[in-house]
């Protein structure tokens, strides 16, 4: 079983010119998708085209293979397809392509790079939003102050405040689950999914922490209410909620 591989980088660097910074983000890109790290070794620098050769010890052969060719299929961990995209990107900037390769020569994984074509990205589009989240995080030194929240496993890092709002928020911060009202500024992908890059705080209010079965049967208790004709309300408002593709 091979116990060696090459990553290629075509049409750029050449080990002369290749920068040592940018080496070094490389290196760490490649070792980020063979895994293994303890028993993955950088060996050399190939002349010509830059190749980066990394040999893996025996006991984690079979693990590092079946890695590389999950990646090479579509699937893998995610911290490996993670290091599979950043690899690529290093790439495009540098206008260049390359591959991961077998000690053999043969491709294993190909890496589009330069040739790879841009995603389809609309926007920004600025509009009233809301989030929900919890505060774990408060800070900056100006008059802007930078809020991080959670909810649930998503994580909103691009909340900023001003100082007098961050004052109230700080009496929050590791509490319950706030709903935050203000500007968001987003980016439609072309698979129709919303990026959030950033969002002004103007207000905020604290949810009532009750089951949603609770909440449920209040609002079927409503004078005229629908919600009495849905057949599954907890997970309409869940869906309401966390998003089903729009942005809020």
């Amino acid at each position: 079983m091979s116990g060696e591989y090459q990553f290629r980088i075509a049409d750029s660097y050449t080990p002369a010119t290749l920068p040592m910074e940018r080496l070094a983000e490389y290196m760490t890109a490649l070792a980020r998708l063979l895994g293994e790290g303890a028993h993955v070794h950088f060996q050399a620098i190939i002349p010509g085209s830059v190749r980066l050769k990394a040999r893996v010890d025996e006991p984690a052969q079979l693990k590092v293979r079946e890695r590389v060719y999950a990646v090479r299929d579509g699937g893998g961990p995610k911290d490996a397809r993670k290091a599979y995209d950043a690899l690529d990107e290093l790439l495009r900037k540098d206008n260049a392509s390359g591959a991961l390769a077998g000690d053999d020569g043969a491709i294993i994984i190909p890496f589009p790079g330069r040739t790879r074509s841009e995603p389809l990205v609309f926007g920004p589009f600025r509009q009233d939003s809301t989030l929900d989240g919890q505060i774990f995080r408060i800070g900056g030194k100006d008059d802007t102050k930078h809020v991080h929240i959670r909810d649930g496993a998503m994580e909103f890092t691009d909340l900023v405040a001003s100082e007098s709002i961050a004052l109230r928020l700080r009496h929050h911060l590791f509490g319950a689950t706030l709903r935050f009202h203000g500007e968001g500024t987003w980016f439609r992908h072309g698979d129709g999914t919303w990026e959030l890059k950033s969002f002004r705080i103007n207000d905020f209010e604290e949810l009532e922490d009750r089951p949603l079965s609770e909440v449920v049967a209040s609002l079927r208790k409503v004078k005229g209410s629908t919600w009495r004709e849905v057949p599954d309300p907890i997970r309409e408002l869940l869906e309401d909620r966390h998003g089903n593709g729009d942005a809020n």
